[in-house]
């Protein structure tokens, strides 16, 4: 199959990776204490740990690993550079929306910040759907037209329940005052006390929160770290699984976390197949469409990875696989790709 695709320049390319790494620094930079290493169910977890009045707090900081120890060990460097990091990271964002990368309009730009800083994607939150699908111009260095991303009104965010039982830590302020903050009101759920969907009072931004589903029903679930309930979904296991850690190009910055992106155009095929009424059309229609662009870059950037995630997805079951090659009835090219991986 022909390319179809077009490579953002190098200057863009090398801009948004300087611009992840400055922002990672900053997020170092803001330590209050000393950096403690916490093992919990065989897991290595980070925590920044420091007296605030009579007490000790214990405050998330990432999972083990050795860039993050690379980072931890220079942490006080980083914190002396933070206001020149600030004025960079906020050049390099206008470089890349001359170079005609993706931004987010203001009440996306101003509610993902506003929970960056609230710790939410740092206690394991996940950008999920279209918003996260525009982040994949940096992590494949591709320009994604303003069709197949265009802006939605929907923020959708993901965690697993088990992860934010098990960190110990909790966003900072609550996630009741952003979205007061932000005009944000919460919408009435089924189950009593169980608030996962928000709405802005003057515009139409939704936010909703998701976690995977392990059982049969797909009910509402508590957040502990995030403060909140949301939506339990089948197959959302697989999708949120090992999260990249990605740039907002919004004023000066902040990091955000989006789904891989083999595993968001695998999870876009299964998902096509759950939209059955009417109205869901021209979503499954967008779903497919998003998955076959990833699809077909992947194959030429990073064909073991996607090749692997394929793989993973049919080997979890029947209905997985049902659910897949339902999808690719109706996606003629895509199907060839895949069968053409080995």
């Amino acid at each position: 199959m022909q390319n179809t695709f077009q490579p953002h320049s190098l200057t863009g390319q090398s801009a948004w990776q300087d611009l992840l790494r400055l922002l990672k620094e900053e997020a170092i930079s803001t330590l209050r204490g000393k950096p403690t290493l916490r093992e919990k169910n065989g897991r290595g977890y980070w925590y920044d740990r420091y007296r605030q009045g009579d007490k000790i707090v214990e405050r998330y900081i990432g999972d083990d690993n050795a860039e993050l120890r690379t980072r931890l060990a220079h942490h006080q460097d980083h914190r002396a550079q933070s206001q020149a990091r600030r004025r960079e990271t906020a050049r390099l964002i206008r470089l890349l929306r001359s170079e005609g990368y993706l931004t987010p309009d203001l009440a996306t730009g101003q509610l993902l910040t506003a929970m960056s800083r609230a710790g939410v994607f740092r206690l394991g939150g996940t950008v999920v759907g279209t918003q996260a699908f525009r982040h994949y111009e940096g992590v494949l260095g591709v320009r994604i037209s303003a069709d197949a991303a265009a802006q939605t009104d929907d923020i959708d965010i993901a965690s697993f329940e088990r992860l934010s039982l098990a960190l110990g830590d909790h966003v900072d302020p609550s996630l009741a005052e952003v979205f007061e903050s932000l005009e944000f009101s919460p919408l009435p759920a089924v189950e009593k006390n169980k608030v996962w969907r928000w709405q802005q009072t003057h515009r139409q931004t939704l936010v909703e929160f998701l976690t995977p589903s392990f059982s049969a029903e797909e009910g509402l679930r508590d957040l502990p770290a995030l403060g909140v309930s949301a939506q339990s979904l089948h197959f959302l296991n697989y999708l949120i699984a090992e999260p990249l850690t990605v740039p907002l190009l919004y004023r000066d910055g902040a990091l955000i976390q989006i789904p891989r992106p083999e595993r968001y155009a695998v999870h876009k095929l299964i998902v096509s197949e759950r939209r059955r009424d009417s109205e869901m059309v021209l979503k499954a229609r967008k779903d497919r469409a998003q998955a076959a662009f990833l699809i077909a870059v992947l194959a030429q950037e990073d064909r073991y990875a996607l090749g692997d995630a394929w793989t993973e997805a049919r080997d979890k079951g029947s209905a997985w696989r049902a659910a897949l090659d339902a999808a690719l009835t109706k996606m003629e090219d895509t199907r060839h790709i895949l069968a053409g991986l080995g």
